[in-house]
């Protein structure tokens, strides 16, 4: 089984980052970003600063999925976390996104959260939903028809948690 290596990510990563971002927007399905983003804007809204962190995935070498992490909130709520994630289209049924995801559960750990929150799980997104519950996160609310997917029409946004 050849391993897949997630890292965190550098500036340096951006360039191979970036494209990941792009395809993943682009598609319309899982984020809410401006797909009109610029890398700029983009990396802004990518690159987690502490104490949060972003990281990457890598197989054989090149970077094929990245997330991001860190509190869900400031002050007051940031016992819990959140992430973000996103695996390059190619890669996709590889592992990549439960290697991420299980990375993103030890981090939280090692930091102390109490809980992780995803605040806004695509219902129509099957894999990520099917993903996120396999590693024990729970659909605490749906928010009916807060995404508007090009192929789905209006679908509804899951709130996830997993208590840590």
């Amino acid at each position: 089984m050849t391993e897949i290596v997630v890292r965190p990510a550098t500036l340096l990563d951006w360039e191979a980052i970036h494209p990941i971002f792009e395809q993943v927007v682009s598609e319309g399905e899982t984020y809410a970003y401006p797909p009109s983003s610029t890398s700029d804007e983009a990396r802004e809204l990518w690159m987690e600063r502490a104490p949060g962190l972003t990281v990457v995935a890598e197989l054989h070498g090149a970077i094929v999925g990245t997330a991001k992490m860190g509190p869900n909130r400031p002050g007051h709520g940031d016992h819990i976390g959140t992430a973000s994630f996103m695996v390059d289209r190619a890669a996709r049924g590889a592992g990549i996104g439960r290697r991420l995801g299980e990375y993103v559960i030890d981090w939280h750990r090692r930091q102390g959260f109490e809980g992780i929150q995803f605040n806004a799980v695509v219902a129509s997104n099957h894999a990520a939903v099917h993903l996120w519950t396999s590693l024990g996160f729970e659909i605490v609310g749906t928010v009916p028809g807060a995404f508007r997917s090009p192929r789905h029409g209006r679908v509804g946004l899951h709130v996830m948690f997993l208590p840590i």
